[in-house]
């Protein structure tokens, strides 16, 4: 992450995660150790997997006190195998007490959703479909997990709610018809802007190709239905298959033509991945 996306857009967001878990004072770390001392911490890994979120892990203590050093023997995107030493963490030894849970909390799940993102995307190489994350993300997470899928190999769908249009069922209940929402989206929405369709049969995706959209989502379709469908649509539009994909579903699109797969199991599903803070001890 560069510097102006951090500070605009992360720094706060790990404020707010340490107001959380640090409230009024760290009264443990306040009781054991009174005064300034200065000590160094391992970060072990204690399970394989792809790490992701080393900057995010450091910063947690370097915003607690800017003289922390973080010294990493890996970096985001790596291959990593339980018993790695990762980094050393030295300053304050109050400050690696008090930091060590939020930045681990952090690390794991940025981690894990790699990991699970890595695992999934190895199973569409070789074909022309591109996985894709969802919004399906922890609140106040979001761009901590669809960076993590980015490292993980997958690609990021729409950001928020202001980033692209994609007209669901709901809107599609709200405007009247399929053509009459793509209709209204495209008076509305910049002209830059791509306009998405959700289809639940063969009729809406015909119409929705008919109107215009520029991507087709083929929602909780079987292969069989989306081979249809990519026929009917026959290039007018992009194609995207969506609906509970996950790592042992998704063999079954491979062949059905679909340009794009989302699945909100690679943030709202992944395991986080076990990593930990050991051996910490004073240093002259």
């Amino acid at each position: 992450m560069n510097p102006i996306t951090r500070t605009l857009n992360v720094d706060n967001l790990l404020l707010l995660a340490l107001q959380e878990d640090i409230s009024s004072e760290d009264v443990t770390t306040n009781a054991v150790m009174p005064e300034a001392c200065q000590g160094t911490v391992q970060l072990l890994c204690k399970q394989d997997g792809i790490i992701a979120g080393m900057e995010v892990f450091a910063r947690v203590f370097t915003l607690l006190d800017e003289k922390t050093e973080i010294i990493p023997y890996v970096k985001d995107g790596d291959e990593v195998k339980k018993g790695d030493l990762l980094a050393t963490v030295n300053g304050d030894i109050r400050v690696l007490l008090s930091g060590e849970r939020t930045a681990l909390n952090y690390l794991q799940r940025m981690s894990g959703i790699a990991t699970y993102t890595r695992s999934v995307a190895k199973l569409l190489e070789g074909s022309k479909t591109t996985l894709l994350d969802t919004r399906k993300t922890t609140p106040n997470m979001r761009i901590f997990e669809k960076y993590a899928v980015k490292i993980g190999g997958g690609q990021n769908h729409r950001y928020n709610l202001s980033d692209g249009v994609l007209l669901k069922d709901n809107h599609i209940g709200a405007a009247g018809s399929v053509t009459k929402a793509i209709e209204m989206a495209r008076d509305y929405a910049p002209f830059v802007r791509k306009i998405e369709v959700e289809c639940e049969n063969i009729d809406m995706v015909r119409e929705a190709a008919d109107a215009g959209a520029d991507i087709i989502m083929l929602d909780n379709m079987t292969p069989a239905q989306m081979k249809e469908a990519v026929a009917v649509i026959n290039g007018r539009a992009k194609t995207e298959c969506s609906g509970n994909v996950t790592k042992e579903n998704i063999a079954t699109i491979l062949d059905t033509g679909v340009d794009y797969v989302s699945s909100g199991a690679l943030t709202h599903s992944a395991p986080i991945l076990d990593v930990s803070l050991k051996n910490l001890h004073p240093v002259e």
